[in-house]
């Protein structure tokens, strides 16, 4: 991190969107107005370690504060949606790490699920679906009750996400080339796209870093479950219902079953596929017939460098 030396009079603010794949960050100054951006590594502690998540963090800050010429002692408010942050202890240790790097901002962390909720729909009610490397629906109510459903890591949840879309297209070919399943056009293209040249490579891989081989193959069953690749349609009409499922449980739980819910898509998945997205907003209008589905207004790093700019002030007047 740059070395706070002397406070800037002037305030600035960081909003941080980490997930397992890639961690967006923006500055932003008193009036909100973004000075710059930033993309770095996967920064979900519980996916990548606490370690690779310090290093992200602080690689994504300091490209932002160093493009603008400013210190660690000028921001004012950290609002960080991180992957994991769902658990108590997992946002205590990343925000004890960011309170200590930049020692005069009031720091919060919670999940990146909160932050995307709050770029679909702000402080009013509705759903958010996040279909990235793991999956999960986060919905608020009326009332300001909250629910979530999936993103507990791929070992008992996550489905429908890009790391189940990659396990469910290897095993596919597995079965395939075994003469347990039929054939697909996955066998023809995969490691030659994991830029493999036999399954040993992909094995080993698989067992040293599932979350960096996985994901890598979701947009080639993208691709060819658009052109009909029967496997591969099958796959991903398996990954849009049980998405549907997520929604449901949220919509349940919140009792929005007869509201005009307002439900954004959001994460890496979306927008990559054109029967991967119908078979999803047909899933959506199946489990909630009344709902709009609706784009999001921001980027979620941009709406935790709002929320960061309210943060700072509340410790300001405090």
């Amino acid at each position: 991190m740059p070395e706070a030396k002397q406070a800037s009079t002037e305030a600035y603010f960081l909003g941080l969107d980490g997930g397992g794949t890639k961690t967006d960050c923006v500055l932003v100054d008193a009036a909100g107005n973004t000075l710059a951006r930033s993309t770095a590594g996967p920064s979900n502690p519980i996916r990548a370690g606490y370690a690779k998540a310090w290093f992200t963090l602080s690689d994504a800050a300091d490209v932002v504060l160093e493009h603008h010429h400013i210190k660690a002692g000028d921001i004012r408010g950290i609002y960080a949606g991180i992957g994991g942050a769902g658990r108590d202890v997992v946002a205590r240790r990343i925000a004890t790490f960011l309170e200590n790097a930049f020692p005069e901002a009031a720091v919060i962390v919670t999940t990146d699920l909160a932050i995307t909720l709050q770029a679909a729909v702000g402080d009013s009610e509705g759903i958010v679906l996040i279909i990235g490397t793991g999956s999960a629906a986060y919905g608020r109510n009326a009332g300001g009750e909250t629910g979530r459903a999936g993103g507990r890591g791929p070992r008992f949840s996550d489905e429908g996400s890009a790391f189940d879309i990659g396990r469910r297209a290897l095993a596919a070919v597995v079965r395939a080339e075994e003469h347990r399943g039929p054939e697909t056009a996955l066998s023809d293209r995969v490691l030659k796209w994991l830029g493999c040249a036999e399954w040993n490579r992909v094995l080993d891989w698989v067992v040293k870093n599932p979350d960096d081989v996985f994901p890598r193959i979701f947009p080639l069953v993208a691709e060819l479950g658009d052109k009909g690749d029967p496997i591969c349609e099958a796959i991903l009409l398996n990954a849009a219902e049980s998405l549907s499922e997520l929604v449901a449980s949220v919509i349940s739980r919140l009792k929005m079953n007869d509201s005009e819910v307002p439900i954004a898509k959001a994460g890496g998945t979306v927008g990559r596929s054109k029967f991967f997205d119908a078979a999803i907003d047909e899933g959506l209008k199946r489990v909630a017939p009344r709902a709009r589905i609706i784009p999001l207004e921001m980027k979620p790093a941009e709406a935790a460098a709002q929320l960061a700019i309210r943060l700072g002030r509340r410790k300001a007047h405090a």
